[in-house]
């Protein structure tokens, strides 16, 4: 087995900024616009091939003239394309609104991305040469089940970014080996499966569903929790952030990435913590994201 197989949304991201994200029923102006790969699918398609491992990507866009970035984008990285299917809805959008602090909201148009209901042959034989196997969810749950399903029986280890949040079925949870949420979507995920749902030994608690859970915490860093093992915490990296869109996405790719290699996952998440701080320093989701050696280098600078 080698290599790394992404099943997920393929979008194009048209990001505004604005001084600040507008309450409801409120309107501000932006002050720019552009337009760029996106899709939390993509996004971690492309950090996990700049972070180094070999990549696939599984997914669907429109036929249309964002199809085609989409999939000029992804071959651009070295990226595996042979399973990007084109369907008769158009390519998904992503409409984000990002302020002068680099926080955002995101509104999403799933488009093609709703037509991955199924596996072709395929994609299965994809998914089971691979070592691992990254989902979120901003496809249909029943391809994520399906494809969880398909990996856990051939020994691909199995990573879900369980986002947009929604209640997993048991038939998932059964085949993840790895969960990666932020806090927010810990607690929710907590309070589904009838956990408590404070802060505090939030990652120790969803170990009962999952035998590795991966907490991000923003500006605080992440936390790896294992059965059996003491949790490790890597703080952020002090970094002046300008764009948090796509950071979350870049760290589950390099994480990614680094077990793959062969790094342990304490390692892999410093790894992947390095990465991420890389990509709130710039604008945009997949343009931000940074190439190996950058991560190598900002990885080297944390540990002196």
């Amino acid at each position: 087995m080698s290599g790394i197989v992404v099943v997920g949304s393929a979008n194009i991201d048209q990001v505004l900024r604005v001084e600040r994200i507008p309450s409801p029923g409120e309107t501000v102006l932006s002050h720019g616009l552009n337009t760029a790969l996106g899709g939390k699918g993509q996004n971690q398609a492309v950090a996990s091939a700049r972070a180094g491992a070999e990549t696939t990507f599984i997914g669907a866009v429109g036929a249309d003239s964002f199809g085609e970035m989409v999939r000029t984008g992804l071959s651009a990285d070295s990226i595996g394309v042979s399973q990007l299917r084109t369907t008769q809805k158009p390519t998904g959008t992503a409409l984000i609104a990002v302020d002068g602090t680099g926080e955002n909201t995101i509104i999403v148009e799933p488009g093609a991305n709703s037509d991955v209901l199924v596996l072709t042959s395929a994609d299965s034989a994809a998914i089971s040469a691979a070592s691992a196997l990254v989902m979120q969810l901003e496809i249909p749950l029943q391809t994520v089940v399906e494809a969880a399903r398909v990996a856990h029986a051939v020994g691909t280890r199995v990573i879900l970014n369980a986002a947009p949040i929604q209640v997993l079925p048991q038939v998932l949870l059964e085949n993840l080996d790895v969960l990666i949420v932020n806090e927010h979507e810990a607690a929710e995920m907590a309070k589904d499966n009838g956990l408590a749902t404070e802060l505090t030994g939030l990652g120790e608690r969803l170990l009962t569903l999952v035998p590795t859970v991966i907490v991000t915490w923003g500006s605080k860093g992440a936390s790896l929790h294992r059965v059996g093992t003491d949790e490790v915490l890597v703080p952020a990296h002090r970094v002046t952030a300008v764009d948090a869109t796509g950071a979350g996405d870049t760290f589950c790719g390099a994480f990614a990435a680094g077990l793959v290699e062969g790094m342990l996952a304490d390692d892999a998440l410093r790894f992947a913590v390095a990465a991420a701080s890389i990509s709130v320093e710039s604008h945009g989701a997949v343009p931000s994201i940074p190439l190996r050696a950058a991560i190598e280098t900002r990885a080297k600078e944390s540990r002196h």
